[in-house]
């Protein structure tokens, strides 16, 4: 098995790209051992002394890391991502990941919602997707789209930049009813 690896904008988080579906269509970010019960996979990798968190994606695994050096824990992370594979054990048991929210919202602005979600899905999602993360929505009152960020996302130095200077311009230019996008 060959595992590759990409950096990611986030200087905490590397990609990790297994060669196999690891949630297909979903995604799960967990950011303690805690809430990584339910995942054999995410489970292993928090075992790694310095692992402070776990993004599984469709097909990549991105782990982000607390103040060690990665030269020290990348080969223990593709030794616990080699394991899990060759264990048979399932990525996440239960069901595959988390669907996008539903979100908050008036019903009111149910079409303008609609679009946001839309072009979240179509154009945002794949960019940071290939970053090792993922944006997810969240809400939307009185012109302000919240966004959750997650996985290499997440704390990620340029995350201000890709809102205000990416997905603000796209979904304003859209949906002329977004005044601001903010992280939640």
């Amino acid at each position: 098995m060959f595992i590759q690896t990409e950096v990611t904008p986030n200087p905490a988080t590397l990609k990790f790209i297994p060669g196999r579906s690891v949630l297909g269509d979903g995604t799960a970010d967990y950011r303690s051992p805690d809430e990584a019960v339910v995942s054999p996979l995410a489970g292993r990798l928090f075992e790694i002394d310095g692992v402070k968190g776990v993004f599984l994606g469709g097909d990549f695994i991105s782990v982000t890391k607390g103040s060690v050096e990665w030269q020290h824990i990348k080969p223990a992370i593709l030794g616990a991502i080699m394991d899990h594979y060759l264990s048979g054990q399932p990525v996440v048991e239960g069901e595959e990941g988390e669907a996008a929210n539903a979100g908050h919202y008036d019903p009111k602005d149910e079409e303008t919602v609609k679009t946001i979600k839309e072009l979240l899905e179509t154009r945002v999602r794949p960019a940071v997707a290939h970053d090792g993360g993922d944006i997810v929505f969240h809400g939307f009152r009185d012109g302000v789209v919240s966004l959750h960020m997650r996985g290499a996302c997440a704390g990620c130095p340029s995350s201000t930049a890709t809102l205000r200077g990416g997905i603000e311009n796209l979904l304003k230019h859209f949906c002329p009813e977004v005044r601001e996008v903010v992280a939640v």
